[in-house]
């Protein structure tokens, strides 16, 4: 299906007051993140009438902190997760397609440093091809030692036996949430960030819409729908226990963080995995942009902080673990900036082992009538959106119509691959606006003109917002994205009519952020 245009230029405040007055909506989804996101798109090109709220930015949690992979899951297969994997390579299949200027295919090789370690890596690999049959997109290859070395040149050689080579797929995320909520756009739907659900609102105990309070302006909106989804991820049971208090939790949060460091340390256009880290999970040393991202590790938290930090331990553990595999691994003072994410796992049980708990979703619809679905991860997030979908027409006093978003090429798709280099951003947008010859940084995009036009047409509202989500490059380099926020500030405070205190706030604050995403001297 050919992606529909989205309408222009967005103004926020026209759109907070269009939501205002509009009288019901089919369909409310709370949270901006992959999920909600998916959710929106699929209900809009259903045909039903749909508003997505964002607490704070589209993407602003998980969403936007992944280890930049579509993929089946190489891990899941030791588990027994069959179905799972195979449902997620045909989802990376689709994404393929109708996402092409945001996901392409990625070659990634696992060093074997035994023999038998490259009989049993051949062994699940071609198991990993099986599954994704037909939706496959290279089939594994054993290599011998020199091959792997020329895949991956920065590989430690002493005692490698050789490896094995496989194809996935790499994608941005933030991006592809912005080309998410265009697509919503395009199809009738609305999305407001900085929108927050504060309660829901019921008659003859059932869920009958939200009251949410936009942060901008602090008008305070009662709006009205005849189902509203919960897709918040890991901050899932809070909506849950606007409805019942006491519930018990559903999710159990697991945070991993992951690294960024410069090309030089994994050369190439390939990526590896390592497969056995000693806390049981996979690492993986990935090209990004023009960087390398090492991660990632898999902690129990207790709470979910917006802006998660790398616990105690986590920052050595990974680069301890690259440093096995690297022949010069990088140290703490390489790192060019950190991440970190939220993991919405579901633990209904209470199990202890984060890393044994399943990557797959769950949809709960309460007894007054709110849908909750959660878990999961990218790569699926338009099957899961499908089935929340059906769902909230089997319950929501919705008309069924059916799923389209299979074959529904997203906002950009018609860039294909050259769209890679730009975001996915449509040169037709950037044509007329100011400053297209004033570069901020050395990089072509980030000119007066590329910070304006997230502001114009992709509802950036912040300087974290156009150098975290629109442009990555608080994840690239963090000291880089620093030295920009005072330009980057005030051409916002131009295009949104700020005065100079705003402009100093926002420096500050995200000097602030910029500075929490280096490691530090460690212990």
């Amino acid at each position: 299906m050919i992606a529909r245009a989205c309408p222009g230029r967005l103004d926020r405040d026209e759109l907070a007051r269009r939501v205002d007055a509009t009288p019901q909506w089919d369909v409310i989804v709370v949270g901006g993140g992959a999920t909600g996101l998916g959710c929106a798109v699929d209900a809009a090109a259903r045909g039903h009438s749909v508003l997505l709220l964002e607490a704070h930015d589209f993407a602003k949690g998980t969403s936007s902190r992944s280890t930049k992979l579509i993929h089946g899951g190489v891990r899941y297969l030791a588990q027994g997760d069959l179905s799972l994997v195979r449902e997620a390579l045909i989802e990376r299949s689709r994404l393929l397609v109708n996402a092409p200027h945001l996901v392409h295919p990625l070659r990634l090789v696992v060093p074997a440093y035994r023999w038998m370690d490259k009989v049993r890596f051949a062994a699940g690999l071609t198991l990993y091809d099986m599954l994704a049959g037909r939706f496959g997109i290279e089939s594994c290859r054993v290599l011998d030692r020199a091959a792997t070395l020329a895949a991956l040149p920065s590989l430690e050689p002493e005692g490698l036996r050789g490896g094995l080579a496989f194809s996935d797929a790499q994608f941005d995320d933030a991006r592809l949430a912005i080309s998410l909520m265009r697509s919503l756009f395009a199809h009738g739907g609305v999305a407001l960030n900085y929108a927050a659900v504060e309660a829901l609102r019921f008659e003859n105990h059932r869920v009958v819409g939200v009251r949410a309070r936009d942060r901008e302006s602090g008008r305070v909106m009662d709006l009205s729908a005849r189902s509203v989804i919960n897709a918040t991820g890991v901050w899932a049971d809070t909506l849950r226990r606007f409805e019942r208090p006491t519930l018990s939790a559903l999710m159990r949060p697991s945070q991993g963080v992951h690294l960024v460091v410069d090309r030089r340390f994994l050369p190439g256009a390939t990526a590896m995995l390592v497969p056995e880290t000693p806390d049981g999970r996979v690492l993986f040393l990935i090209p990004w942009r023009d960087k390398v991202l090492i991660g990632t590790t898999d902690t129990v938290r207790q709470d979910c902080p917006l802006e998660p930090e790398p616990l105690e331990g986590e920052v050595d553990f990974i680069l301890a673990t690259a440093a096995r595999y690297l022949e010069e691994p990088p140290s703490r003072a390489d790192v060019l900036s950190l991440f970190v994410g939220l993991r919405p796992l579901i633990d209904a049980d209470h199990k202890v082992d984060t890393g044994k708990l399943s990557r797959e979703h769950l949809i709960e619809v309460s007894p007054a009538g709110l849908i909750t679905v959660t878990g999961g991860k990218w790569t699926t997030y338009r099957r899961m959106a499908e089935e929340t979908l059906d769902t909230a027409e089997a319950h929501g006093h919705l008309p069924r119509r059916p799923c389209v978003t299979a074959e529904l090429r997203l906002h950009g798709a018609e860039l294909g691959a050259t769209g890679w280099a730009s975001g996915g951003v449509m040169p037709a947008e950037l044509a007329g606006l100011p400053g297209a010859d004033r570069v901020l940084l050395d990089d072509p995009r980030l000119t007066e003109a590329g910070v304006r036009h997230p502001v114009r047409y992709e509802m950036a509202r912040t300087v974290e917002d156009v150098l975290a989500r629109r442009y990555r490059l608080l994840s690239l380099d963090a000291d880089a994205a620093s030295r920009v926020a005072q330009g980057v500030a005030e051409i916002l405070a131009d295009e949104l009519g700020h005065r100079p205190p705003w402009v100093e706030a926002q420096v500050r604050g995200f000097q602030a952020l910029a500075a929490r995403c280096r490691p530090g001297p460690g212990p």
